[in-house]
């Protein structure tokens, strides 16, 4: 069993390395520049033909709506919580504190990435801003988006469903994931690549060496039994 995990292990980090550098070392990005382009485009003239569809995007990525993508996960995770007799809601938060400085930690050293990319929003020239379609003061742009921290955050969560909540639970996770990185990416605030190369790229090699080994479980435990409150254990 140790030795097909880490085998796993390995091949998500060869996963994560080749696809980071399938998209660092081609001239513009290889082919990736031209999905990310497609798909940018794509978006931004639907904005101008559609304004039901811009008006859509300017309250998606409005920054109190990202408050919404909070309570989906809060309520996919109090669907077990609920469940749950007293010391193991205690786990269940030893898991969420746990993964909240995981995804804290990883989005960091996401960043140490040689990668200095501006949005698409900013890349091209005569682009459509949403905000200035609407009027509506959403994220449709930034100078460093690259990997994008908001799908990084999500991905994480999903990842962290999967390793202590099983299959169903992921899936739901997973739909999440897209439901609430999709607008960035719609906005132009995101290029496609900064989740779907630069989040995935840090999650696979990250987390396989924190969620597959013991390692995410020695702090969970650590907060399990350091952690005040009524069901302390006593040892």
């Amino acid at each position: 069993m140790r030795a097909i995990r880490l085998v796993t292990i390995l091949l998500l980090n060869a996963l994560g390395v080749v696809l980071f550098l399938s998209w660092y070392l081609p001239p513009e990005h290889g082919f990736w520049f031209g999905v990310d382009k497609t798909i940018f485009f794509g978006f931004n003239n639907q904005m101008v033909t559609h304004p039901g569809f811009a008006l859509l995007v300017a309250i998606t990525n409005f920054r109190g709506f990202d408050l919404v993508s909070l309570l989906a996960m809060g309520l996919l995770y109090f669907s077990f919580w609920r469940r749950e007799t007293p010391e193991g809601r205690r786990k269940l938060l030893a898991i969420g504190i746990t993964m909240l400085l995981t995804a804290v930690i990883l989005n960091q050293l996401g960043h140490l990435l040689p990668v200095q990319h501006s949005s698409p929003t900013l890349f091209f020239e005569h682009v459509h801003r949403v905000s200035e379609l609407t009027g509506i003061p959403a994220k449709d742009a930034s100078k460093d988006s690259f990997p994008g921290d908001h799908g990084m955050m999500l991905i994480i969560f999903a990842c962290f469903m999967w390793r202590y909540f099983g299959g169903r639970a992921f899936l739901m996770a997973v739909a999440i994931v897209i439901i609430f990185s999709l607008p960035r990416v719609m906005a132009g605030a995101h290029w496609f690549t900064d989740i779907a190369v630069g989040s995935l790229s840090v999650v696979f090699v990250g987390l396989s060496w924190w969620l597959l080994t013991p390692a995410s479980d020695v702090v969970v435990n650590w907060f399990y039994h350091k952690l005040p409150g009524k069901y302390k254990p006593l040892a």
